[in-house]
């Protein structure tokens, strides 16, 4: 039986996330994969909102808030006030500033995993990622599978 399109991205997601999971509990990190666009862009730019970060990391708002307040837990970021008082703000904490040269050598670790997998495909699956992703965001999931959904209506009034 064939896994279908969700079983086989969950699939290659816990496969990755998994090996680097273990990279940075080698490294001696107590962090999670699910931490890198936020710590990211934290490290480009803070401190920062968490609408700012959603979008710098290309994650839903939802995602972001969920992910930083793990981060939180974590201590690995704090919230600090705007200059105007109106708006919590994001920053590394200090724990979280500490960690960032070994993320960083991790980063270039799994990177340089990564581009050996897509040696050993026939076409890159960073490149296939892309592509898909951008033909996502012409045409949602949620569009495609109405028009599968309207196909078979008329599939089965024609048989």
């Amino acid at each position: 039986m064939q896994m279908s399109l969700g079983t086989q991205l969950r699939h290659l997601v816990d496969l990755a996330d998994g090996a680097v999971g273990r990279c940075y509990a080698e490294m001696g990190l107590a962090y999670r994969p699910r931490y890198t666009p936020i710590m990211q862009c934290l490290i480009a730019r803070e401190p920062i909102s968490v609408g700012e970060i959603a979008r710098c990391a290309g994650i839903s708002q939802p995602a972001a808030t969920q992910t930083v307040s793990l981060m939180i837990k974590d201590d690995l970021i704090t919230r600090v006030p705007s200059d105007d008082g109106r708006q919590k703000l994001l920053k590394l904490s200090a724990v979280g500033r500490a960690m960032v040269p070994q993320l960083q050598q991790a980063w270039d670790t799994t990177a340089r995993a990564a581009l050996s997998l897509d040696k050993d495909l026939e076409l890159p699956l960073s490149s296939i990622l892309a592509a898909a992703i951008e033909a996502l965001r012409r045409k949602s999931f949620t569009e495609r599978i109405r028009e599968a959904a309207l196909e078979n209506t008329t599939a089965g009034e024609t048989h």
